[in-house]
């Protein structure tokens, strides 16, 4: 084990207790391993960051090990049929992220399938942001650099006590955090720092009986570990509206289209409905004639920034259209790659 005696005491104690307590995860290579010399594979650590985005681990795992199975290298991912990553990625959210996944692969095999070693090189790839460079730099190559999510920001606001309410205290959390990355560890301590507060230092009932950094935590000597971290007032999320339509042909076909590459939801398989706006929605312009319209009432679906509700309506197509570039009729629309928001669509209008 490295030498730890210069390390700040909090990170000697965190990264005892990670030795012994990480988690076993996918894309992780154990502590004890990466003490004997084995390396992360930096495509495991930037597929598995750019999945963690916004979702859980639980969420994640059973797309990682899709994944990897289909396209285990950057090469092979950038050699995938792009649709069939589309399909693979459906459910995750976030669709932004597997256009750039995709993009930044091929940028990537083009260079010869090797990943930049530091935050600022990865920082200039197609969606990866401050906090997946310095993950992947930290994880992945050993950079010393402050790694922070929210887990990290959780456990710094209790162990320094921070007042300051998130997300205005986050460069007091940066500050912090890089004061006590070690130079010998660092991929280790950003995960660590994760780990614990995915563990230990949880949201709700914290278990600071069991935490390696209580002894200096400013929050757990004051007994108000639950107050931090102190939140900014939550902001109502804007509402949309928009409609959408469940249409079958005489065959019992669901007419999909594939939506815009720019935009929310880029690139997906979707039901035709109207854009999401901020008043009453106007049905969608569609590509056929329909009849037998039913309503199907309402579903609600949360974006990062807004609460859409969407009008479901069902109806028959009158055959004889052609179907212009971007449309067509799914035999089994159920197992098409749709987004949530129009999986609930499809899942109310087929019940009713």
């Amino acid at each position: 084990m490295p030498d730890l005696k210069t390390a700040p005491p909090e990170t000697a104690a965190l990264l005892v207790w990670f030795d012994e307590n990480a988690r076993d995860l996918p894309w992780r290579v154990p502590p004890r391993e990466r003490l004997a010399g084995h390396r992360p594979d930096p495509y495991r650590v930037w597929l598995s960051e750019v999945m963690l985005q916004q979702t859980t681990v639980a969420a994640v795992k059973g797309y990682f090990a899709r994944f990897t199975e289909a396209w285990p290298d950057v090469r092979a991912l950038a050699h995938a049929e792009e649709d069939a990553v589309r399909r693979a990625w459906a459910g995750l959210g976030y669709y932004a992220r597997c256009a750039n996944l995709i993009r930044t692969a091929r940028i990537l095999a083009d260079a010869g399938g090797v990943f930049p070693g530091t935050a600022a090189e990865l920082a200039a790839l197609p969606g990866i942001g401050a906090y997946t460079s310095a993950a992947i730099a930290a994880i992945a190559f050993d950079e010393p650099i402050a790694v922070v999510d929210g887990n990290v920001e959780r456990v710094v606001t209790r162990l320094r006590a921070i007042e300051t309410p998130l997300p205005a205290a986050r460069e007091a959390v940066r500050a912090a955090v890089a004061a006590l990355v070690p130079q010998d560890r660092p991929g280790a301590f950003a995960e660590a720092m994760m780990d614990l507060g995915a563990t230990v230092c949880t949201p709700r009932n914290p278990r600071c009986e069991v935490c390696p950094l209580s002894a200096g935590c400013a929050a757990f000597s004051k007994g108000a570990s639950a107050r931090y971290p102190v939140k900014a007032p939550k902001v109502k999320k804007p509402e949309r509206q928009a409609v959408a339509y469940v249409i079958r042909d005489e065959n019992a076909r669901i007419l999909v289209v594939k939506r815009p590459q720019t935009g929310l939801l880029s690139g997906m398989t979707g039901l035709p409905s109207s854009a999401f706006t901020e008043g009453p929605a106007d049905p969608p312009a569609l590509p056929v004639k329909i009849a037998q319209e039913r309503d199907c009432g309402s579903i609600v679906h949360v974006f990062t920034h807004f609460r859409l509700t969407l009008e479901v309506r069902a109806a028959r197509a009158i055959p004889g259209a052609a179907l212009p570039e971007g449309w067509r009729w799914s035999e089994d629309a159920e197992k098409e790659a749709l987004p949530t928001v129009f999986r609930k669509a499809l899942t109310r209008a087929l019940a009713g």
